[in-house]
């Protein structure tokens, strides 16, 4: 397959899947400002959502804007301006509109949409039809009704949309797809995704003093309700509640999220099926440098859940498991596309 063929196969995964994950989120966050943080002690605030989205890396193509200060708005993929200093106190408001919206700001959902769209429209001859169909008619809904209105009086729909005709287009990729290198790609795009955008979400809404007093043994009510919404942030509430049979609890929920290898979402099982989609698209897998990385994380992640760790160190942990994953993503981008970005640059 050609470097720049699998590089947009890979990007069209990771695009698809982000703008899923970001309207889980959003949707969490709206319903955690809905039941108010005050009754529950939900701390999944929508700065909180923007500091996680706010972080991506841009994706082969794009440009991060320059800082605008007076404004504190999201660029690129940054948190920037006065919003990352703290100056400015952004809400609902302003955050749901920034990255679900805000076509110039590629980190919205909107914008995820537009790039897959473009990527599959260059792949026709790779991708099935039926999925291209899914995809640009995915693209024209949003165009179809006054999203801005929607997103001020039922932002539920405008999420549950977005997710829903995320999950028609795996649904076909499953069905309509060949199992060969292409598929490969486009899964691994999506499961790098998946693990990048759980490991930020934990890192943000469980910070290091939220850790130290459950730790402690102090797991109040309000800990309690910031593991609900962590669920309800990834759609993985029923299937906790199937594997645990026992309300959330801060730690469980993030042991869930973390290591859970039934679990379709979380970072252990993304990572195992990452590295079987790189084990399927690399002519020899055992000597990949992305492959033997993954190995190691995913078996140090074993020997972490095995182990009886403190749950103060969690932070330490998490920024551990994220960094070598973005140096996976690096050794990913070396080894398949990196003839693509030299053609690209002769031409």
């Amino acid at each position: 397959m050609l470097a720049r063929i699998a590089q947009e196969l890979f990007w069209l995964g990771r695009d698809l899947t982000r703008a899923e994950e970001t309207a889980r989120m959003l949707d969490g966050a709206f319903h955690a400002d809905v039941v108010g943080a005050d009754a529950r002690g939900i701390a999944l605030s929508w700065e909180g959502v923007l500091a996680v989205i706010g972080a991506k890396p841009p994706a082969p193509g794009e440009e991060s804007e320059p800082a605008d200060p007076a404004e504190g708005k999201l660029t690129g993929h940054r948190t920037v301006g006065a919003t990352a200093r703290g100056r400015v106190s952004l809400g609902r408001a302003e955050i749901a509109p920034l990255l679900t919206l805000d076509t110039t700001s590629p980190a919205s959902v909107v914008s995820c949409v537009y790039r897959a769209r473009e990527r599959a429209r260059t792949l026709r001859d790779v991708i099935s039809t039926e999925m291209w169909e899914a995809l640009n008619g995915f693209y024209l809904s949003l165009g179809r009704y006054d999203l801005q209105a929607a997103l001020a009086t039922g932002p539920y729909s405008v999420y549950q949309e977005v997710k829903e005709r995320c999950a028609l287009f795996w649904g076909l990729v499953e069905r309509t797809m060949l199992a060969d290198e292409g598929r490969a790609f486009l899964d691994a795009g999506g499961r790098i995704e998946s693990a990048d955008m759980a490991l930020r979400m934990l890192r943000v809404s469980v910070p290091v003093q939220l850790t130290r007093a459950v730790s402690a043994g102090e797991d109040t009510a309000a800990h309690q309700g910031e593991a609900l919404a962590l669920l309800q942030a990834v759609g993985g509430f029923q299937a906790y509640r199937r594997a645990t049979r026992q309300a959330p609890e801060l730690r469980e929920v993030v042991r869930f999220l973390l290591y859970e290898g039934t679990y379709p979402g979380s970072v252990a099982s993304s990572l195992e099926a990452l590295r079987a989609a790189l084990e399927t698209a690399d002519a020899a897998p055992r000597s990949s440098p992305p492959v033997l990385r993954l190995g190691r994380l995913i078996a140090d992640l074993e020997l972490q859940r095995r182990t009886a760790e403190r749950f103060s160190v969690l932070a330490d942990l998490l920024a551990r498991v994220q960094e070598e994953l973005e140096l996976i993503d690096r050794a990913i981008d070396d080894r398949y596309f990196a003839v693509a970005a030299v053609a690209a640059v002769h031409v």
